[in-house]
C-alpha cells in the first residue's frame, strides 16, 4: 500500500502560483511513477502532469504545458506540482497518484490515489 496526502491549494488570483505538495508513506517512494490529475466540477477527472520515478522525465498535458512543473524528491517522498500563471479554467480538486514504474496518461492505470486538495482561482 502507498499512502498519499496533497496539500497547497488554496483560492488564488488568475495570474498567481501555487505548489502543491504530495506525501507519500508506505512502500518504496523511488520505485513508483507518480501523476497529478484534476477534477473540476461536472467533469472527469483529467491528466494533468507526470514523472518518472527518477524526476528525470516529466510529461504534461497540453492545456499546463509552460506553466506547470512537476517534480519529486525521492529522499523527502514527495512530489511537488508548481503551478504558475493560473487561470480560472484551472480552478478543480487536484490528485496525486502513483503507479508502479512506468507513468501514464490514464487515470485507470493507477493503483493508489490521494485525498484531493482544491485550487480556486479568480478572475
Amino acid at each position: 500500500q502507498v499512502q498519499l496526502v496533497e496539500s497547497g491549494g488554496g483560492l488564488v488570483q488568475a495570474g498567481d502560483s501555487v505548489r502543491l505538495s504530495c506525501a507519500a508513506s508506505g512502500r518504496t517512494f523511488s520505485n513508483y511513477a507518480m501523476a497529478w490529475f484534476r477534477q473540476a466540477p461536472g467533469k472527469e477527472r483529467e491528466f494533468v502532469a507526470a514523472v518518472s520515478t527518477s524526476g528525470g522525465i516529466t510529461h504534461y498535458a497540453d492545456s499546463v504545458k509552460g506553466r506547470f512543473t512537476s517534480s519529486r524528491d525521492n529522499a523527502k517522498n514527495t512530489v511537488y506540482l508548481q503551478m504558475n500563471s493560473l487561470k480560472p479554467e484551472d480552478t478543480a480538486v487536484y490528485y496525486c497518484a502513483a503507479r508502479p514504474r512506468v507513468y501514464s496518461d490514464s487515470r485507470h492505470l493507477y493503483d493508489y490515489w490521494g485525498q484531493g486538495t482544491q485550487v480556486t482561482v479568480s478572475s
